[in-house]
């Protein structure tokens, strides 16, 4: 079979619910991907960040392999020898008292809502059904009903209400909103939902001191500080977790992806005893939250990113990134932003030509990308790339580019 073959399957059989690129991908391994037909391209999206320490890397391959031949699924039923090690682990790495474990991002972002809510009326004594949550305007925080109901995308909610109640949206990047809604109604408000970096909004960076400001107000109005780090968490912009660049350590903090190293769907919510114990067994959980398999991987991915030291190649190939693409000659390319590898380009429209356009013409020349919002590309490899293999592509998204000007 080729490419257009699967591509067929898939629109005959398959949900219409995304847009991929036109390429059939079979097989992984680092930064690189290759399609059915052995083209080889460089993975420069990691599949929203999910892939942080490569594809197929090995030591998580092996966790995974090694722990199915003995106990995949358990339930939480039952105890099984791998939760316990795995959470001990990750809490320490964090920094937390206790995890919540837990498979999707959108089930995390879940599970921080409903701990917020809870501590809200247990600790914070605020009226029954009177929780309110303060998000941001431009947010993505998944696909769920009631996490679609914070977004602020037509693309996203759209068609989807009635919408859940209980959410306050402000101005991202800004703290004087957040601020003027805490004064108006701190005693109401559980939590705070923001994302350290806006991904799929386009890479959006706040301001130096955005994230420190709006945890200290949290502070000061007794509101508990949940950070999304689904995307920009594990090592993805030069730290363990983005917040940690402004000295932040969020009440909720809330992780997936990469937490697998892309291997298995794995996510997490961290808190301390004082949030965490606010629920009581059998008032949440998930039959595939904390299973066997999942601990072993995510463990064997943590200790990936430290040994690895993936944060610290981050930082140091990001400057790469953005002074390469900001020296770029091309009348096309209106900014450049992003941090560690986490970056994006803003591409000015010409001739009917768009982001995607830009896109399709990297993928013929061996660089994957997608673009986000029309006239933003995201580029986050993995992390486990190499600095020549980095300048390659990097050559490769410049000489594509650069036709467009033709």
């Amino acid at each position: 079979m080729k490419s257009q073959d699967y591509i067929t399957l898939e629109s005959i059989y398959g949900a219409h619910n995304y847009n991929p690129l036109p390429v059939v991908l079979n097989r992984g391994k680092g930064p690189y991907v290759w399609d059915v037909e052995g083209k080889k391209y460089f993975d420069f999206l990691s599949a929203y960040s999910a892939v942080n320490q490569g594809h197929c890397h090995p030591k998580i391959v092996k966790a995974l392999t090694d722990q199915a031949k003995q106990l995949c699924l358990t339930s939480r039923a039952f105890y099984n020898n791998c939760l316990g090690p795995y959470e001990e682990y990750v809490t320490r790495f964090f920094g937390y008292d206790k995890v919540l474990p837990m498979n999707s991002g959108a089930e995390a972002v879940e599970t921080a809502l409903k701990l917020a809510r809870r501590w809200g009326y247990t600790k914070k004594n605020i009226p029954e059904n009177e929780a309110l949550i303060v998000c941001c305007e431009g947010n993505f925080h998944g696909r769920t009903i009631t996490v679609i109901s914070l977004s602020t995308d037509p693309d996203s909610y759209g068609g989807f209400g009635p919408y859940t109640p209980g959410f306050i949206k402000i101005p991202y990047n800004d703290a004087a909103a957040l601020e003027k809604v805490l004064k108006k109604h701190g005693p109401h408000i559980a939590g705070f939902l923001v994302e350290p970096i806006q991904g799929e909004a386009g890479v959006i960076v706040p301001d130096d001191g955005y994230i420190k400001k709006c945890f200290e107000l949290c502070k000061e109005h007794n509101v508990l500080f949940l950070a999304d780090e689904i995307q920009t968490g594990i090592a993805r912009t030069g730290k363990r977790i983005c917040c940690d660049h402004e000295g932040v350590h969020p009440d909720v903090l809330i992780l997936g992806k990469a937490i697998s190293g892309g291997v298995l769907p794995v996510s997490a919510v961290l808190a301390s005893d004082e949030i965490m114990l606010t629920i009581k067994p059998g008032e949440h959980g998930s039959t595939f939250g904390g299973f066997p398999l999942a601990c072993k991987v995510a463990h064997a991915a943590l200790k990936v990113v430290e040994e690895e030291k993936l944060a610290e190649k981050a930082v140091y190939l990001g400057e790469i990134v953005r002074d390469f693409l900001k020296a770029i000659p091309s009348e096309r390319i209106s900014a450049v932003r992003g941090k560690g590898l986490l970056n994006a380009i803003v591409i000015t429209p010409k001739n009917g030509t768009e982001a995607w356009d830009i896109c399709l013409a990297m993928a013929k020349n061996g660089v994957l990308a997608k673009p986000t919002h029309r006239h933003i590309i995201r580029l986050a490899p993995p992390l486990v790339i190499k600095e020549s293999q980095l300048m390659n592509a990097l050559e490769i998204i410049r000489k594509t580019i650069l036709s467009f000007d033709e």
